[in-house]
């Protein structure tokens, strides 16, 4: 009988490592986890046993150890272009290659307003992460994103109005607390002088201000739906770097347990999770 091989990918996961670059007494870190997986022109290793195209995933990894040291991390999407050119560049048994870098979130400590030289404080308000993609031949394909974000509003979000049948229990509420986890993942066009970090910053900050409305009233939400296809158009409007953005949201249930008395409401949370989803891009004219 015959068959086909259709993908024969290999590469190092979790390679995990913290750089320290110290400018006279200020300090700079950063600490990654790096996946890279590679594509190789031919596939004689899997059917032939013959191993001398393959670059060993220990070799993978002191290369990007390697260029860690002497590149720096400027960004994470730098750096994953860095990786990504790098293999494109020396191994010509190379066909594809891919690189995703999440960021440990670290931030500088702040006394009194002024930033300490030296320390720093874990601040886990969502993991910041990218890939970069290219095929021999072909274009560097670059996204970023944000996961592990957690996100809440206690008024101003409703569900209403929505199908019902003998089957359904749930009640309409016109107010309710919005709360999900959130998984962002949006790809840049042209990558030439692009300032990844302000990039990233312009982003994150579409999403905190389309979930939440103007900080003085907020703006209502009739349904998760509705707060997702906000968060992206605000992205796909306000950052023009942007071509398409996918949104995630694990909704969150919180159960009232009782009547709002003494302006205290006590919420139950439950195990329960059910996600939303939408994947939309800028048109091309």
């Amino acid at each position: 009988f015959q068959t086909k091989l259709l993908n024969c990918e290999y590469g190092k996961n979790t390679i995990k490592f913290l750089r320290l670059h110290r400018d006279g007494k200020k300090h700079f870190v950063k600490e990654v986890e790096v996946c890279t997986h590679l594509r190789l022109t031919s596939a004689h290793e899997y059917l032939d046993g013959n191993n001398s195209f393959v670059i060993p995933t220990d070799t993978i990894k002191n290369i990007v150890l390697v260029l860690a040291k002497q590149k720096g991390i400027s960004s994470i999407e730098q750096f994953a272009i860095d990786i990504c050119k790098h293999f494109m560049t020396t191994f010509c048994q190379v066909a594809y290659v891919k690189t995703y870098i999440q960021e440990v979130p670290w931030q500088r400590q702040y006394q009194n307003g002024v930033p300490h030289i030296h320390s720093f404080i874990l601040v886990p308000d969502g993991i910041r992460f990218c890939e970069a993609e290219q095929c021999r031949n072909g274009p560097l394909v670059v996204f970023a994103g944000i996961k592990d974000l957690k996100l809440m509003k206690t008024t101003q979000s409703g569900f209403e109005g929505f199908y019902r049948n003998e089957h359904t229990t749930l009640p309409e509420r016109k107010d309710r607390i919005l709360c999900g986890e959130l998984f962002c993942k949006w790809s840049y066009g042209e990558c030439r002088d692009l300032d990844f970090d302000c990039m990233w910053a312009k982003v994150r900050e579409c999403i905190l201000e389309a979930f939440s409305g103007p900080p003085n009233c907020g703006e209502y939400s009739p349904s998760y739906q509705k707060t997702i296809n906000c968060i992206q158009m605000c992205v796909l409007s306000r950052v023009s770097q942007v071509l398409s953005f996918f949104l995630l949201m694990t909704k969150m249930n919180l159960s009232p347990l009782g009547v709002l008395r003494w302006n205290c409401l006590v919420v139950q949370l439950d195990g329960l999770k059910n996600y939303k989803c939408s994947h939309k891009f800028r048109a091309l004219h």
